[in-house]
């Protein structure tokens, strides 16, 4: 069998992650006001899920501008500034049509990269399922 082509697309972060966690963290403040909580812990419950969701946020940028997977299985990382690291990658997980990444470097220490239809390519995403869906086949099979 002749080995599967590298596959390389350029990043750019979701809109829907962001949007999804402002969302939720807004049907969370009316919850925390209308529980029978007293209002210190109701105002400290609030400023902590507010804190949480711009925490989130601020995880969700990356400073990589491309990601690559080579055919022998290496990962790597291009940067904004241009360089490039290798990468290896952690986990990752489908969810139907969308792919989340976690890729770990030296340079840039763990990142988590969603692949979703707005921020890329459908062939890309399927490409990427298959190979994973390989590379879980063949770690699955060398578990004793």
């Amino acid at each position: 069998m002749t080995s599967a082509p590298a596959i390389g697309f350029e990043y750019r972060p979701s809109r829907w992650i962001p949007c999804l966690l402002i969302v939720v963290t807004a049907l969370a403040m009316p919850a925390i006001a209308l529980s029978s909580l007293p209002r210190v812990l109701q105002t400290v419950l609030a400023v902590g899920v507010l804190i949480l969701c711009g925490r989130a946020l601020r995880r969700l940028r990356v400073p990589v501008s491309a990601v690559g997977w080579a055919n022998q299985g290496g990962w790597s990382l291009h940067g904004l500034d241009g360089a490039d690291e290798p990468a290896t990658l952690l986990s990752f997980k489908v969810i139907q049509t969308a792919v989340l990444l976690r890729l770990a470097s030296r340079r840039y220490g763990k990142l988590t990269f969603w692949l979703m239809p707005d921020n890329s390519d459908a062939d890309i995403r399927r490409r990427l399922r298959m190979r994973l869906a390989v590379l879980q086949a063949d770690v699955g099979e060398s578990t004793p």
